[in-house]
């Protein structure tokens, strides 16, 4: 018996080799198949929390945000999410977790940093450090994570405002000492504070070597000038020998000798008066002065939207928080298609007609940095015109009769058009481009339309149109005429 079975058995070890040596000769690549190549995980966006008052989430938002948070580790009772990062901080085989919070109980709590980081005795996450940055504004927040001083080490940097309005940059690097970060810069302005990116060497990129550290611009009102509009550049560089950043130049920017007053009304109007005087579009100006009608930007307060145009392209923006700074308003804004995309817009204004705007967008997520929204703009109803066409109203005072239906323009600003049992409402504006008349209907829940506008024995020919980054663009549809009601009716001309 005992002879039987180990006869069975030899014929099974010696079926079972012949089969792997058969498999092995018809697929070697399953069993000599180089190891997968380990992934490199990049920044992942876990979206901000709650904030209060002008700087507030939309209720849908915030619903949105506490279903995307996968924190490491719980916050406190009296404690609330503002942002968080994942990221490889220490290339161990361990994602850490950076998270900033305020507490929930003060309403001018600053935002705190802390570090989550995986402990291996207990294999477990935990929280093993904390900090105070200068930001209070939840709304406001950017926090990243670079390599600002070209060493190679990670850099962990969070702006946003703080409650005298100032716009405020602190960072922290990466440290082996017994803080796992240390602080290197805190920097606040009553204007903008930016990190100046330099390109760095194929050797920087490879690891090969370090590269010089980025330089901090922050750029604010001149304290010591009686003009509004004059400024003032400070530019911060970082000093290896105290392990921070330091003051290296302060320049004097003259602003536009433009009338006090009407200024000062708008600056201290408060939000809503500066989000109507940029209500509009805004045209990208050169350095020389000269409009560029390729790029600009429109701002739509009323239906919350930021659209921004460039060649051919035209990325609407949902318009989600105004923060009022000193000479404007910083904006927040998501992109409608691609959720993960934000940009922050801070508005300074430079004259009765023109505006600057610094434009971040999302470290993180590299779409569309390259189109250079930065710089000057004029509004477009303040655009050259030949001398012999006159400037138009915007806001008429009549009503008139035509195929699309009755329309009653108001001088506030206000149209109803009737036609049958529908009526529809909503803002109107006339305005010109270039030596054209247009006609801009806003309905409250439609899209915008506009018209190319003449002139003809007291009646109106309207015929639909576009304005896009190449100007004035007809779609080749027809054109109908809006006869006036009445004989005193208040046409624009």
């Amino acid at each position: 018996m005992k002879i039987k079975t180990l006869h069975i058995l030899t014929i099974i070890a010696f079926l079972s080799t012949g089969g792997a040596i058969a498999a092995l000769a018809l697929f070697p690549d399953r069993f000599f198949q180089p190891p997968e190549p380990k992934e490199i995980k990049q920044t992942r966006v876990i979206e901000r929390g709650e904030a209060s008052g002008s700087d507030a989430f939309t209720p849908d938002d915030n619903i949105a945000y506490r279903d995307s948070v996968l924190l490491k580790v719980p916050l406190n009772d009296d404690e609330i999410l503002v942002t968080a990062l994942d990221d490889n901080l220490d290339d161990d085989v361990h994602e850490e977790q950076v998270i900033a919070y305020r507490n929930r109980l003060r309403d001018d709590s600053p935002v705190y940093i802390a570090y989550i980081d995986f402990d291996e005795s207990s294999q477990s996450y935990k929280r093993v450090w904390d900090a105070e940055t200068a930001a209070v504004r939840p709304g406001t927040i950017d926090l990243y994570i670079q390599d600002l001083i070209g060493e190679h080490i990670p850099n962990v940097l969070l702006s946003g405002m703080n409650a005298e309005g100032e716009f405020t940059l602190t960072a922290f690097k990466k440290s082996d000492g017994a803080e796992p970060f240390l602080k290197i810069a805190d920097i606040r302005i009553e204007g903008s504070v930016t990190v100046k990116e330099v390109e760095r060497s194929q050797a920087y990129q490879l690891g090969m070597a370090n590269s010089r550290a980025f330089p901090i611009v922050a750029r604010g009102r001149d304290a010591e000038s009686v003009n509004i509009l004059d400024q003032i550049e400070i530019s911060y560089v970082y000093d290896s020998d105290v392990g921070s950043y330091k003051q290296d130049s302060l320049t004097r920017i003259p602003g536009k000798q433009i009338e006090e007053q009407k200024v000062r009304d708008v600056l201290n109007g408060g939000i809503r008066t500066f989000e109507r005087f940029i209500s509009g579009l805004w045209y990208w100006t050169a350095p020389d002065g000269s409009i560029d009608g390729r790029q600009y930007i429109y701002f739509d307060p009323q239906n919350k939207e930021v659209i921004f145009y460039t060649d051919d392209t035209q990325q609407i923006f949902t318009w989600q928080n105004s923060s009022a700074t000193r000479y404007g308003v910083y904006l927040s804004t998501q992109n409608i298609s691609v959720r993960t995309l934000r940009r922050s817009l801070d508005i300074a204004l430079e004259s009765l007609d023109s505006v600057r705007i610094r434009v971040s967008e999302d470290v993180r997520l590299k779409i569309g940095t390259d189109a250079g929204w930065n710089g000057s703009y004029r509004k477009a109803n303040f655009a050259p015109e030949p001398k012999s066409v006159k400037s138009v109203p915007s806001f008429i005072d009549g009503v008139y009769n035509g195929i699309i239906g009755r329309i009653h323009f108001s001088k506030s600003g206000v149209y109803e058009l009737t036609l049958g049992e529908s009526v529809q409402t909503g803002m109107y504006s006339f305005f010109r481009v270039e030596d054209m008349e247009m006609l801009e209907l806003r309905p409250q829940d439609s899209p915008r339309v506009i018209y190319l506008v003449e002139h003809l024995d007291g009646m109106l020919s309207l015929k639909q149109a576009t304005v896009g980054a190449k100007g004035v663009q007809d779609i080749h549809g027809p054109s109908f005429y809006m006869e006036p009601e009445q004989e005193n009716v208040s046409a624009p001309s």
